[in-house]
């Protein structure tokens, strides 16, 4: 702070009255702070005398910004991140800021924040680049968080209005105040600029056998905080149908193998096959010239020919399968359409549909069929007769899909929202899923050759020597507490607690809730057959569940009520994160 006009700096020790002006405008965290952010059940006040609790309050709606709020409320609840970006302005040095007085948990009078429990595993702050070389939609990320999470708000809400302003230009006005969006498109191209902006980078696409994938959007790997909470792999298996003219190379084929009569005999060629279609001579059927040979002789070309040019020109059809691995930051789902016709009482029944069943596109087994490409198709027409009858025309596509990996943070988008050249429609269809214990094992398949890690036993783990307890704990996130440990014994001890009770959970996918967006349309009683926006007309609402004491919350806007978790799920469920039992404590 500076006094003008006499421009002197204003020392905050000897005026204790501006500490709370710092605080609510750059609030600061520590790592032992944001170790205790999830233990944390008392309520704090604001300066006007309300009470809330840190993390757990509303945000202002700028006009039609519900959906950004909500994608904020579900990314502010996901540790790893959060407390990546609230550690973000101290650098890798987080403790250093421990005897600052402007820090959040320093003591202000009856303000001072207490927590009830702890965690056993301090977060730092790895930042990829410098705090001050994040982008601006970085740094207004996190400077929002940290307002969030403040127990020395001004009032117990808080105003994105940076942030939004922050989206708004780098979206080119895409994202903007007064306008309605998806909140699953937005969650994506948020990701990816968060990726960008705290120094990502980008990683070209790489071409695996024949074809590049589609689903690659330049994603590294692990290369941010991003990438490395919410990045997982999948194989994906296309194969495409095509409809081609068949050719004289493979007529010859035929007619060469048991005189053409049989088909199935251009698969089976063999060397000699071969060298005899290299040697022949197709002008060898049209010398009719007099003296060549004789007139039956001619006939018999002339016929050859004819059958020649027949099975040329016959159409077949033919299949490719190309296999990709790539990555991914979130899983799209389809889910069931609603009923076509009206039941008996004159209503549509809005179907019911188990999660487990939506998953069966990652089943590795099912295939989903995926339409032509719009461009695709005008380059097709574009091209050449002779290159469009040497690859033919895209009869179908299906794809299959193999999890290989699932990250520890899993975020699934459930389709409702489908475009066509006239309106915009909405799937009502309830996704019912798990809240607590989603086992998701048997979508997962490993890489060939290699076996699912399998949990060690406590006469194997006292066996093993330093080093092999030390790189026990390390493969699964828990470096700080093998480079803390100085005796054998306390190592072990670690190793033995760490395999009785975190890792199980981590090699057994299971998967715990912990923030559902949902997008609610007003009633169309009494609208039938008038043309209405969904997604204009609609809100999204956020469900977060505070840890310490296992209570749900739902937050839209600047409401934020308790709710059960039975209601969860069964809502119409538009965004998902899921978080991997025992990572938590390996983050």
């Amino acid at each position: 702070f500076w006094c003008l006009p006499d421009n002197y700096e204003i020392d905050i020790k000897l005026e204790p009255s501006l500490l709370d002006v710092r605080l609510a405008l750059h609030p600061t965290f520590t790592n032992s702070q944001v170790q205790q952010l999830d233990g944390q059940t008392d309520l704090v006040r604001d300066l006007f005398g309300g009470r809330y609790l840190p993390g757990y309050i509303g945000l202002n709606n700028l006009n039609k910004t519900d959906y950004l709020n909500c994608v904020v409320q579900a990314l502010g609840h996901v540790r790893p991140l959060r407390d990546f970006f609230l550690l973000a302005p101290n650098g890798n040095d987080g403790d250093t800021a421990a005897n600052d007085t402007t820090a959040v948990g320093a003591t202000n009078g009856k303000r001072k924040m207490t927590s009830s429990t702890s965690s056993t595993t301090t977060p730092t702050s790895k930042t990829t680049i410098p705090y001050e070389e994040f982008s601006p939609i970085a740094k207004s990320f996190s400077l929002l968080l940290r307002n969030m999470w403040s127990p020395h708000r001004f009032k117990s809400n808080v105003d994105p209005h940076m942030f939004v302003q922050a989206v708004s230009v780098a979206s080119n006005k895409r994202y903007h105040v007064g306008r309605q969006a998806e909140a699953g498109e937005f969650l994506a191209w948020l990701l990816h600029q968060l990726h960008l902006g705290v120094g990502g980078s980008i990683k070209k696409k790489k071409k695996k056998k024949k074809k590049k994938s589609s689903n690659d959007k330049g994603i590294g790997d692990g290369t941010s905080i991003i990438q490395e909470t919410f990045m997982g792999n999948v194989e994906m298996t296309t194969v495409v149908t095509r409809r081609k003219r068949r050719g004289e190379k493979a007529a010859l084929t035929m007619m060469l193998n048991e005189g053409g009569s049989d088909a199935a005999s251009m698969t089976n060629n063999n060397n000699n096959a071969n060298n005899e279609i290299n040697a022949f001579n197709i002008n060898d059927y049209d010398d009719d010239r007099a003296g060549s040979d004789d007139e039956e002789t001619i006939q018999q070309k002339h016929q050859q020919r004819n059958i020649l040019n027949s099975l040329a020109n016959e159409t077949i059809i033919e299949e490719e399968t190309t296999v990709t691995e790539t990555q991914f930051l979130q899983l799209t789902l389809d889910i069931p359409e609603k009923p076509l016709f009206k039941d008996e009482d004159g209503g549509l029944v809005i179907p019911q549909e188990p999660l487990v069943n939506v998953l069966r596109k990652f089943d590795g087994v099912s295939f989903s069929d995926v339409l032509a490409m719009h461009h695709h198709q005008q380059q097709t027409t574009t091209t050449t007769t002779e290159s469009t009858q040497e690859h033919g025309t895209i009869v179908s596509k299906k794809r299959r899909y193999k999890l290989k990996t699932l990250p520890n943070y899993l975020i699934l988008h459930l389709r409702r929202f489908k475009r066509n050249g006239f309106f915009v429609e909405k799937n009502p269809t309830i996704v019912m899923f798990p809240v607590k214990n989603f086992d998701l094992s048997s979508y997962v398949f490993p890489a060939e050759g290699g076996k699912r890690r399998t949990l060690p036993t406590q006469d194997q783990v006292r066996a093993m020597s330093t080093k092999e307890l030390k790189k026990l704990l390390i493969d699964y996130g828990r470096e700080d507490v093998a480079n803390n440990a100085i005796e054998k014994d306390e190592l072990l001890q670690h190793c033995l607690d760490f395999v009785s009770t975190s890792l199980p959970d981590l090699l057994a996918d299971k998967y715990d809730l912990v923030a559902n967006i949902t997008h609610d349309i007003p009633a169309e009683v009494g609208r039938e057959g008038t043309k209405h926006n969904p997604l204009e007309e609609g809100s999204y609402r956020c469900h977060v569940q505070h840890k310490a004491t296992g209570q749900w919350y739902e937050m839209q806007d600047l409401e934020v009520t308790e709710t059960m978790p039975q209601l969860i799920g069964v809502s119409e469920s538009y965004l998902l994160i899921f978080e991997r039992k025992g990572s938590a404590l390996c983050s």
